[in-house]
């Protein structure tokens, strides 16, 4: 052929607009028409026409929307009657053939390129090319794990897909969403990778036990640590019971005693969950052992007065437990203790406590201090009987007293003129001078 004929050389680069060649027909100086598609596609005009194919793509030919064949890296010569009736679409090895998340029912649709979409089944006669394409197709119900060269790369919903099997090695594994949990082969971090969208993670704490529902239907019982579970056609609620002792607070409760008396009442209740089965099967657990400990207060507290209760209060959390106890099987918890913490008294009640109060322990001071009165009275009275019977013991204490009157006298004055030694014996020797005469004894002057 010579240097006359119609003949281009036709690179097209993926995911670059070509324009369209112009036909053996255009006279000179003619506006060139061009052809505007997507990227990718390269548009052969009337003539001999080479299309080049890089490494790392492929390229389809069509005519008249026609797939005709794949053409591998190298240089392709194609001869065009017509403008625009022979097509190149351009594939990179790195992108999918198809990428279809859902099934449109679209396939063998002419798109905007004047080809066919790229469903994989309108090439299924190509042995060639389907020995390139690893493909799946992902029904309802379930998921795809894609794996490339052993990696996971990405999850596949429903739908059908191709990958380029040149130089990567595809691998897929399918997921039943009819089980929604996901068990230990798949592992934590391509979980992490799929994320939210199509994973529901579960979270229970060390200190609590979990109830696994699939479409509000019981299955077990989760035990501490994370769960993981598919987003799919069935619901996954886990309902979490805290297995730590806990405390249940009545504050305030107003009740009405036998004498008519109205008190505020501060009760506490302490439970553990011990059948967290039996729990579940109870709406608004709490809101109902509250409602218990207000029945077994009012029964209780009701059949005493005001003296008695502030009297027996301890007896109060042993009935009230005692109570609980037997109907915890009922509620699925093992009640530890009950007490009463607090009884507020109306404020006039209050006052008339205080003043009795008052009255009580005024009239233990007064009974205390005549007590006392009473044996010190008789403490003298003996002690006046053992010196009159005792004359040597009288005279000690005599003598006790004016040591201690002496204590207290800083200056003695003597005065007259006798000496310092029968005045002396005037003040101190009086008495003894007395009793000696009363004996018969001579006294001293």
């Amino acid at each position: 052929m010579n240097s006359n004929s119609n003949q281009s050389n036709i690179h097209a680069p993926h995911g670059r607009k070509i324009p369209g060649m112009p036909g053996p027909n255009v006279r000179p100086g003619e506006a060139k028409k061009e052809s505007v598609f997507l990227p990718g596609v390269l548009e052969l005009g009337a003539g001999l026409r080479t299309v080049e194919v890089q490494d790392g793509e492929r390229a389809l030919l069509f005519e008249h929307t026609r797939y005709v064949r794949l053409l591998m890296p190298g240089r392709h010569r194609f001869w065009s009657w017509t403008d625009h009736t022979r097509k190149v679409v351009f594939k990179s090895l790195a992108e999918p053939f198809e990428y279809r998340p859902s099934d449109s029912g679209a396939a063998g649709r002419i798109n905007a390129n004047g080809v066919p979409d790229m469903d994989v089944r309108l090439y299924a006669a190509d042995s060639e090319l389907m020995r390139q394409l690893s493909t799946v197709e992902v029904g309802d119900g379930e998921y795809a794990l894609h794996l490339e060269n052993g990696r996971f790369k990405n999850l596949l919903s429903t739908g059908r897909y191709a990958y380029w099997n040149e130089s990567r090695e595809h691998t897929f594994s399918r997921v039943d969403l009819r089980t929604p949990e996901i068990g230990p082969e798949i592992g934590r971090a391509i979980l992490e990778k799929i994320g939210p969208s199509a994973v529901q993670t579960v979270e229970v704490g060390s200190h609590e036990t979990g109830l696994l529902y699939f479409d509000n239907k019981l299955q077990r019982q989760l035990a501490p640590g994370r769960s993981f579970f598919w987003n799919g056609s069935a619901s996954v609620t886990v309902k979490k019971f805290d297995l730590r002792r806990q405390q249940l607070d009545m504050t305030g409760q107003e009740i009405l005693t036998e004498d008519k008396v109205s008190l505020r009442l501060n009760f506490v209740c302490q439970y553990r969950i011990v059948d967290p089965l039996q729990a579940a099967e109870i709406k608004n657990f709490e809101d109902q052992v509250y409602v218990q400990l207000q029945l077994l207060l009012r029964e209780y507290v009701g059949t005493l007065k005001l003296d008695d209760l502030l009297r027996m209060k301890q007896e109060i959390g042993e009935f009230v437990l005692g109570r609980l106890k037997a109907s915890g099987a009922d509620y699925g918890v093992e009640f530890l203790a009950a007490g009463l913490k607090d009884v507020i008294l109306p404020g006039e009640i209050r006052a008339i406590l205080n003043t009795v109060l008052l009255a009580e322990k005024k009239a233990q001071a007064n009974m205390i201090t005549r007590r006392e009165e009473t044996a010190s009275t008789r403490s003298l009275l003996n002690t006046a009987k053992l010196m009159d019977e005792n004359a040597t013991l009288y005279r000690l204490k005599e003598l006790e007293f004016v040591e201690k009157i002496c204590e207290k006298i800083g200056t003695i004055s003597l005065s007259g003129g006798s000496s310092l030694l029968e005045q002396m014996n005037g003040v101190l020797g009086l008495r003894q001078g007395e009793e000696r005469r009363n004996v018969g004894e001579p006294s001293i002057e």
